[in-house]
């Protein structure tokens, strides 16, 4: 038996009783002969009432304080898991994250992992301890706490996974794994018991929140099987694998959507070979993600570059490029937010033809329109008006047969 790693987020440890049944799984899984690292999220909703407290305080938070402030949420359930293991009779022992040796880059708020000292870890676990680690957050070389980002206990589970060369990684959260669809909008959506990380990659970054992006990254590239399972309902979950390992036999293996989309319009920028490296490097900087972009030539002279963002980051990436108005030189900056972002996703696409042709017809004849469009060789996204976004969520996972037969025949 190896090192397992298991995450719980922070539904999974909302309250006590729910601690106390996490410690339960934990402990039933040292019990098999495993040792056992534990990633953990702050309680609930805890994280979110710490940000409002802060908002209460000021209307611009230091992002240095909002580091300082939010890893107090985790740091709170590794204390109390790990007494509840104690209780239970078990060696354990909590570890905020820089005290597990996770080191990050400087950049508060969206931290990067540089590397992992596992010696404390490894110390602990030899000492036949269960670890019990503070999820989204590490340590600069500087000395300074940081934060990985929203949902960056998946980052540190998978990058801990990998580091300490874990047998594999659960993830255990409300769901009991990855659904073709959202559930609460696509009530024939049905559980997927394998799928290969480049879908998961883009599921997670297209919209579906059962894994944060950062952390099936993490896995794909240190080849990390995960497993994402119910912290509630004991069944097998979904995993999280090869794609030559797997059935390939549908075009399209889930539908994803990104109900916070914003859309940025430069108008009449220079028509270089630089243009382009400069625009984006200027939001780069600003630590911006750009998601879709499409270029048009105005004329020969000119050419108009609209690309979609986070809703959350459309202004101040209008702003970041306004001050930079004179240095580029366009003429102009339009934005548009209440947008959605639809994607369908499959391995299967890259021998197949005709998905996008189903895809843009199926939203035709609902009369959805399309406003940008963005592939790769196992996804098609379309951006359209957030209020039509859940019916052709609906309408694609029916084009495209992903519905659950068994309910869609007691629907009938």
């Amino acid at each position: 038996m190896g090192i397992v790693v298991q995450k719980f987020g922070g539904t999974s440890v909302g309250s006590v009783e729910r601690i106390r049944k996490v410690a339960d799984t934990v402990t039933r899984t040292a019990d098999q002969g495993h040792q056992v690292v534990v990633v953990v999220s702050a309680m609930g909703k805890s994280t979110d009432e710490l940000v409002d407290l802060a908002f209460q305080i000021s209307e611009r938070p230091a992002p240095r304080e909002m580091d300082m402030l939010l890893t107090t949420g985790e740091q709170v359930t590794i204390a109390l898991l790990t007494m509840a293991l104690q209780e239970r009779g078990y060696k354990a022992r909590s570890m905020t994250g820089w005290q597990a040796g996770i080191q990050t880059d400087p950049v508060h708020g969206k931290a990067l992992v540089k590397k992992v000292d596992t010696k404390p870890i490894t110390e602990s676990l030899e000492r036949g301890e269960i670890v019990v680690v503070a999820g989204f957050q590490g340590i600069s070389a500087d000395g300074q706490i940081t934060t990985l980002g929203r949902g960056g206990s998946d980052t540190t589970a998978v990058t801990l996974a990998a580091a300490l060369h874990a047998d594999y990684c659960e993830i255990y959260t409300d769901v009991t794994g990855v659904y073709t669809a959202d559930p609460r909008v696509v009530p024939l959506a049905r559980k997927i018991d394998e799928i290969s990380y480049e879908e998961m990659l883009e599921l997670a970054h297209l919209g579906a929140g059962v894994l944060h992006p950062r952390s099936v990254e993490g896995a794909l590239l240190h080849q990390v099987h995960l497993v994402v399972r119910s912290s509630f309902v004991d069944e097998p979950g979904t995993w999280v694998k090869e794609a030559d390992m797997m059935e390939t036999e549908l075009n399209v293996r889930g539908i994803a959507h990104d109900l916070k989309v914003a859309r940025i319009k430069v108008l009449g920028l220079p028509n270089r070979e630089n243009t382009l490296t400069r625009l984006f490097a200027c939001l780069a900087d600003a630590h911006i993600n750009v998601d879709m972009i499409v270029q048009s030539e105005h004329d020969h002279e000119h050419i108009d570059v609209a690309f979609s963002v986070d809703e959350g980051e459309g202004e101040e990436a209008r702003q970041v490029l306004q001050a930079a108005k004179e240095n580029l030189g366009f003429a102009k900056i339009l934005s548009e937010s209440g947008l959605a972002k639809v994607s369908a996703v499959g391995v299967g696409m890259m021998t197949r033809p005709g998905v996008a042709a189903k895809m843009f017809a199926t939203l035709s004849e609902a009369g959805i329109r399309i406003k940008m469009v963005s592939t790769s060789e196992i996804k098609i996204s379309c951006v359209v008006e957030r209020e039509d976004a859940l019916e052709a969520v609906q309408r694609l996972h029916h084009a495209f047969g992903l519905d659950a037969k068994e309910l869609a025949e007691v629907a009938q």
